[in-house]
């Protein structure tokens, strides 16, 4: 289908939703001075005509090449709003299915004369039908204010998560080695470097032995990295900084003039972790070595279970020749890895380190209770999780994509300390 049929499509909807959730206003205005009536309705359409107009602006726009600000927070502001309309419909909708049944039964039932009674109402009672209105816009405005929250103050609320492991064979000079491990930044997410060096303070702050990068470097191209390259090349270790590649590091979801042009901006990347001095781990191993001792560390490339993403990962030659190690972490970026086939085909593999669910960027943490609507999608989707011997830590992302916020799952530091008893 054409692009421009697909937008006049969606605006049509678009407008349909508007004019539904419009009624609500219209219920509760009822009866207040028309003046008061009319500015508010021409406030509404307006703002409504402004909201339509961005967002088929920005559709029949090249989005990439938007600048910054526009393409993450505007963009992202509109389209809050159509949810949270979409939202209210939903209460509007009960509204309206209690007046088609109240139709009906009028036309049922017929009260007999000898039972009519003289209702006395109150002046003042808000009616049923009326409260429903009211719920509405409440369900609409509750969640905006919470995205808009979200956007301002949970997108950087960095959050240090930290995990104690025992590992009974871990050799003695590793006893208590310190590991942080950060995931999907998303740079291009990021109108400025600001937020990133304040997250590199924390990280290093944390004074760890190892740092660990689990993939989803950037949204879509290499170049996202350029504004970073100094920032991000703070970040140090005794034992180094290594990284893997996430769904969104391949170019797979943007268009390329050429096959040659995606996979040199895949070599430019991949150029981008080398100039941050982080080591690249591509379907291979290394080993971390302290004094006469040695455990390994593998990583392999995007390895998807759901959803259709992509399988890049070769676990058989990652692990290939990692028998003599006593301990072995993997670094694999989208956790279904883990449940599909770490536990089921490399038993030997202590911990693998994951990202890629952001934890949906929205939901419930408490203490001894998390919910977020990534579960539905994900049976491991954030923190720690254990199946016989062998652990997963599925890291909460440091950054944030499409929608440019965290509302209760907050961006996250992981510190993993792991000792031998």
């Amino acid at each position: 289908m054409n692009i421009t049929i697909r937008v006049l499509l969606t605006g049509i909807v678009l407008f349909l939703i508007d004019l539904y959730f419009f009624q609500a206003i219209v219920t509760i205005l009822k009866g207040t001075a028309a003046s008061r009536r009319n500015t508010v309705y021409y406030i509404y359409w307006g703002f409504t005509a402004l909201s339509m107009l961005f967002l088929v602006t920005v559709v029949l726009v090249n989005y990439i090449n938007l600048p910054p600000f526009i393409r993450v927070y505007v963009f992202s502001f509109f389209l809050l709003i159509i949810i949270c309309k979409i939202i209210g419909s939903v209460f509007l909708a009960t509204d309206d299915l209690i007046r088609l049944f109240r139709w009906i039964w009028s036309y049922l039932i017929k009260t007999p004369a000898s039972e009519t009674r003289e209702i006395i109402k109150n002046p003042h009672a808000v009616s049923r039908l009326q409260f429903l209105n009211y719920i509405a816009l409440g369900m609409a405005a509750l969640p905006f204010a919470s995205f808009i929250y979200g956007m301002v103050k949970g997108a950087f609320n960095y959050t240090i998560h930290s995990q104690k492991v025992i590992l009974p064979q871990l050799p003695s000079a590793f006893n208590g080695i310190k590991i942080v491990q950060i995931s999907d930044i998303h740079l291009g997410s990021f109108i400025s470097t600001e937020h990133v060096e304040k997250a590199i303070e924390i990280v290093l702050k944390q004074k760890p032995d190892l740092i660990l990068f689990t993939g989803d470097l950037v949204n879509n191209r290499a170049d996202e990295t350029l504004p970073f390259i100094d920032v991000l090349s703070k970040l140090k270790a005794p034992h180094g900084v290594y990284s893997v590649l996430g769904n969104h590091d391949y170019g797979d979801y943007v268009s390329w003039d050429t096959p040659e042009a995606k996979d040199q901006n895949l070599h430019d990347l991949k150029q981008a972790h080398a100039k941050f001095g982080w080591r690249l781990l591509q379907n291979e191993h290394v080993s971390i070595k302290r004094g006469d001792t040695e455990i390994a560390l593998l990583g392999i490339e995007n390895w998807g279970g759901q959803m259709h993403f992509p399988k890049y990962g070769n676990m058989k030659l990652a692990h290939a020749g990692t028998e003599k190690y006593p301990v072995k972490l993997l670094l694999s970026h989208d956790p279904s890895h883990w449940s599909m086939q770490v536990i089921k085909d490399y038993k030997d593999i202590d911990i693998t380190f994951s990202g890629h669910t952001h934890g949906f960027q929205f939901g419930i943490e408490l203490p001894g209770f998390k919910w977020s609507p990534s579960q539905y999608i994900y049976k491991q989707w954030a923190g720690f999780y254990t199946e016989d011997k062998q652990h997963l830590y599925v890291n909460r992302g440091l950054g944030f994509l499409g929608y440019p916020g965290r509302v209760g799952i907050m961006p996250e530091i992981t510190v993993m300390q792991i000792y031998n008893s």
